[in-house]
Order: C-alpha cells, then structure tokens, then sequence
C-alpha cells in the first residue's frame, strides 16, 4: 500500500474516533430527564392562601427547603417569620422533625422583645403534601396575663382573709381564757367585733368586685342624676365624717346627667370619700363635686373628690389604682380599708367609657376625678341648670381663689375650681 492510501485510512480512523468521542461527551453532558423535576418550583396548593386569611391564627407554610411560601400578616408582625425563614429556633426544629416523621406536634414557644414585655405562643405543626408544613400559632399572652392576675388576685384574698380570721381565733381563746374576767372578755369582745366588721367588709367588696365584672352598666343604661348620687355618697359617709371630725361638702355644678348606672357610680363616689376620710387628719375638709366639661365627641361630667390630708407621695401614686394596695397600711387597717376601693372605682370608669385620674402631693392633699362621657344630647333649656352649687352650709363661691392660700405653691389648673372649697 502506498503512502497515499495509508495517510487516507489513517484520516478515516480519525474521523471516526472524534465523532464517537465527540457523541459520548455530548450524552454525558446532556441532563438526565429527573433533575428537570427537582428545578420545578414548589407551589402551595390552591385554595391553602384564602384560608389562611381567614384565620385569626398566625398561619406559616414552609416549603422543603425550610423556605417560608406563605405567610400570614400576623406571623410577620409577631415575629414568627422573618424575611423567607422562621424566625423562632425552636419552632424551626419541629417543622423539621415533623417533616421527618409525618406527624402533628404541638408546641408553646416564647419571643423575647428586648425590653419590652415577652409575647407567649401555642402552635400546632402538621404535615402537607409535597414535604410542605404548616404552623398555625395563637397568641396566649393576653390569657397568660389573665391567669397570672387571677393568681395573684387569689393569693392576695387568701392572705386578707386569714388576717381577721386568724385574729378571730386568737380573739375567741382568749375570751375562753378569760372567762372568770368580764372587764378582759368585754375589751376581746370589742376586738372581735372590729374584726368580723372588717370581714365583713372584705368579703363585701370581693362580692361586688365580682359582680361589677359581669354587669355592664351601657346594655340596658339609665339617665343618671348625678346630684343624687353625690348626695348619697356624702350621707352614706356622714358617721364616719363626723368620727374622724373632717367637714364633708357637696359643691360644683348642677343639673349633671349620664347614661349609665346610678348604682355604680353611686359606689365609686363613696369609695373616693371614704378613701379620703381615712387620709385626712381631724379638722381637715372634703369636696364632693360636678361639672359638664364640652368635648368635641361627646359632653363628659368629671366628679371629684378633693381633700386637704396627708396626701400621696410620688412613689404610690402610680400604684394606688392596683387591687389591696395601701398608701398606710397601719392607717388603713385601723379605719377598716381593704384595699379594694380605688380599684372597684377604675373599673366602674372603665365599664362606663371612662376613666379615673389621682393628683397629690404630701401634706398638701389629694383630688381624684372620675372622667365619664354623658352619653346624652346638649340640651339647651337644660343649660340654665348647670349653675355653680355652694357648699353646704355656704351661700356663695368665692371666684378670688388663689392657690397659695393653702401651701403657697401653684396648683394645676383642673384643681382649682374644687379644691377652692376645701380652705374656705
């Protein structure tokens, strides 16, 4: 074979050899049909979106990646979800786990808010298709709150009610004890009667506590004569004034209406009166009064209680509102105080669209205002009504009140116009 014919063949078998590399190259790096599965993106079944947004629930759907594919306002906002993954470890452990083992797992969780208070959680993970998971959570903080207040409220009747109770037991032996001595069984006697009054008397404002959480005085509203129910409050506490040798007024204007409870407001009135009998020394004053103060929602009446006693410090003053507790424990406890008052008198404000605010200083005296909304249409012919009662006993206001005739400091303005009956 000549040269000629050998280079021929030689170029041939090249050929050839080329193509055949050339095709298995081109097999290997062609994709096999199953990865085009695995691009295709996962998507959350039809129909799961509109019903997650019915859900009062935080609602997560979380694709098998862990990537979050659905996720309700809620959970965005309450910190759940964070961008495209769950935000809470332990919570991204069990979708995890129940990924794996294909069954419905429950669990409470907590979410730190640096400063601010904790928010608590129950969810309920449970397995879709297609490796899917969702997470419904509902926020148990409000309910949380609730219960650590029912507990506590319960602990702090169990620790009132065993004081006279413990007391009436002691009280009763001694009495056995001194049987054969009627001088010491009359002074035990006394003692236990102070003691079953003051049961009594608690076992009283827990009763009413109770009820006035489950009355609502806006279902079935009355018109309100709000002069009779100061006038009331002042008489119901008229004993005790005159006891604790303290001058007890009505002043303010008249005519006031609202729509609401006269029994309720009936009790937050002689709750502030007695509260301030009990802080104000012998020769002291109290002022009971009303006004019509003109909104641009509604009309509100605003009753106050002023006194010139010992006053509150700075310190209580933001607590005096918390159930059983006392500015003066000594001083309470001998004049009967429960501790309950001014809490029954925030909720009765509450209950009626309201609310109630305290001003004090020491040595100077206190004024506690009930801000309620009238709930009732301006009437004209009514307005002749609103005129400035004196106190009683007096013929006339003074309108030349100056407030350092009591201490020599300014007042705020809101106490001026009360509190100028108490040093007249």
């Amino acid at each position: 074979m000549n040269t000629t014919g050998v280079a021929i063949v030689a170029l041939v078998v090249g050929l050839l050899i080329g193509l055949g590399l050339a095709r298995l190259m081109s097999r290997r790096e062609r994709p096999e049909a199953t990865p085009e599965f695995e691009d295709e993106p996962v998507v959350v079944p039809p129909g799961v979106v509109e019903v997650l947004k019915a859900l009062r629930s935080s609602a997560v759907v979380v694709g098998p990646h862990d990537e979050v594919l659905q996720a309700s306002t809620p959970a965005r906002t309450q910190g759940i979800v964070r961008g495209s993954r769950v935000a809470v470890r332990e919570l991204l452990d069990l979708v995890r786990t129940v990924r794996r083992d294909r069954q419905i797992s429950i669990l409470d969780f907590e979410i730190h808010r640096g400063t601010a208070a904790s928010s608590y959680f129950s969810a309920r993970v449970a397995p879709l298709d297609d490796d899917l998971i969702l997470i419904l959570a509902d926020d148990q903080t409000a309910a949380r709150r609730i219960e650590e207040t029912r507990r506590d409220f319960v602990a702090n009747v169990s620790h009132e009610l065993k004081t006279p109770i413990g007391a009436i037991s002691l009280l009763a032996e001694a009495v056995g004890e001194a049987a054969e001595d009627p001088p010491a069984v009359r002074k035990f006697a006394g003692r236990m009667s102070i003691e079953s009054s003051r049961l009594s008397d608690l076992v009283a404002q827990i009763i009413d506590l109770s009820r006035l959480q489950a009355d609502n005085p806006l279902a079935a509203p009355e018109e309100v004569d709000v002069d009779q129910v100061l006038a009331e409050a002042v008489d119901r506490n008229r004993v005790d004034a005159e006891r604790h040798h303290v001058s007890l007024t009505v002043a303010g204007a008249k005519g006031c209406r609202v729509l609401g409870s006269s029994r309720q407001l009936g009790v937050a009135v002689s709750n502030l009166v007695e509260n301030a009998l009990i802080y104000s020394d012998a020769g002291a004053r109290v002022v009971v009064a009303a006004r019509r103060n003109a909104r641009a929602d509604d009309d509100y009446v605003e009753i106050t209680v002023s006194d010139n006693g010992i006053g509150i410090a700075p310190a209580d003053l933001n607590r005096i509102f918390e159930r059983f507790y006392r500015v003066d424990y000594a001083r309470s406890r001998a004049n009967g105080g429960t501790g309950l008052g001014l809490s029954i008198v925030k909720h009765i404000a509450a209950t009626h669209g309201g609310d109630v605010t305290a001003w004090s200083q020491v040595g100077r005296g206190s004024t506690f205002t009930i801000r309620i909304p009238a709930h009732l249409r301006s009437d004209p012919d009514g307005a002749a009504d609103q005129q400035e009662q004196p106190a009683l006993g007096q013929t006339e206001r003074s309108d030349d009140f100056t407030p350092t005739a009591l201490t020599g400091a300014d007042e705020p303005e809101p106490q001026n116009q009360d509190r100028q009956e108490i040093i007249r």
